[in-house]
Formats: C-alpha cells, sequence, structure tokens
C-alpha cells in the first residue's frame, strides 16, 4: 500500500496536483477538510488499519510534522513517497491570492509557512521522494530523488 506526502506552501499547487493525479485512487487527508487533527488522525488509522491508498495534502513544511506520518505509515507496511513542491515565493502568493474568501490564507502566512519549509530528504524515511517545479501550460517538471546519491535524477518512465 501506499501513503504520499505532500511537502510545500499554500498555493504552491498541491491540491490540483492530488486532484490530477491521485483523485481516483487514493483517499486526501487534509486540515482544510478535516478541520482539526483529532478528525486527521481518525481518518488516518481508518486508511492504516483498512490498507487504503492516501495522500497526506498538508503543507507539512517541518521534518517533525513529516515524522509522524511516515512513523505511523510504515508501522502499517505502506510505501511512503513523498512530493515536494518547490515553488517560488511569488507564484504561491499569486496563486493564493486568486482563491476565493474562504480558502485564500493571508500573505503574511504563506511568507511564515515559506520561511519554516525544511526541504524534504529520503533520509526522513521516505521510499520514494520526488521534487516538482512548475513548468509551462500548468504542467510540472518532476524529478526523482536518487536514493543511492542522493542526488536528483530523471523519474523513471511511467511516474506519476
Amino acid at each position: 500500500m501506499e501513503a504520499v506526502i505532500f511537502v510545500g506552501v499554500q498555493g504552491s499547487g498541491k491540491s490540483t496536483f492530488y486532484r490530477e493525479r491521485f483523485f481516483h485512487t487514493h483517499v486526501r487527508l487534509s486540515l482544510d477538510l478535516l478541520r482539526t487533527r483529532h478528525r486527521e488522525r481518525i481518518f488516518l488509522q481508518s486508511c492504516l488499519s483498512t490498507q487504503q491508498r492516501f495522500v497526506i495534502d498538508n503543507t507539512n513544511v517541518r521534518r517533525d510534522e513529516r515524522a509522524s506520518y511516515i512513523a505511523a505509515a510504515k508501522a502499517a507496511h505502506f510505501q511512503v513517497i513523498g512530493y515536494y513542491f518547490d515553488v517560488d515565493l511569488k507564484i504561491a502568493l499569486s496563486r493564493n491570492s486568486q482563491r476565493t474568501a474562504r480558502q485564500l490564507i493571508p500573505a503574511k502566512g504563506v511568507v511564515g509557512t515559506f520561511h519554516r519549509l525544511e526541504r524534504p530528504s529520503l533520509h526522513e524515511g521516505f521510499d520514494r521522494l520526488y521534487t516538482l517545479q512548475p513548468a509551462e501550460e500548468g504542467q510540472w517538471a518532476i524529478v526523482a530523488m536518487d536514493p543511492d546519491s542522493s542526488t536528483q535524477s530523471s523519474p523513471p518512465a511511467g511516474v506519476p
């Protein structure tokens, strides 16, 4: 089974990427939807106990935030795949400003999250880790982290 953890600031494209790549195959766990950590833990435990594939669609900008998800998924024998949304702050702020009132994050909040961001590493326990950067026409340039050298390499054919 597969646990996917998104890492990136608000407005970086995480939820859009979920809809494009995982909507039909993975349950989405997001504090934007669930509103409390308690509800999130209940849904996470349900996915783990039923072996349901899921995506953690939160900012997850700090290692310690990601660690609890990674540990729980590993304990349940899930593969853990990370997607790091490496987006320029100006792009994230621009995307955020296009959100509706309820979803709009104050710019100060996005900037604060950006400054707390800790780039993810395979050493955290990810089985695979990808960096995504915006490309032309709403597409993504996706690069896989090479597990042997801890450097970036092109993803294998067929990798989402």
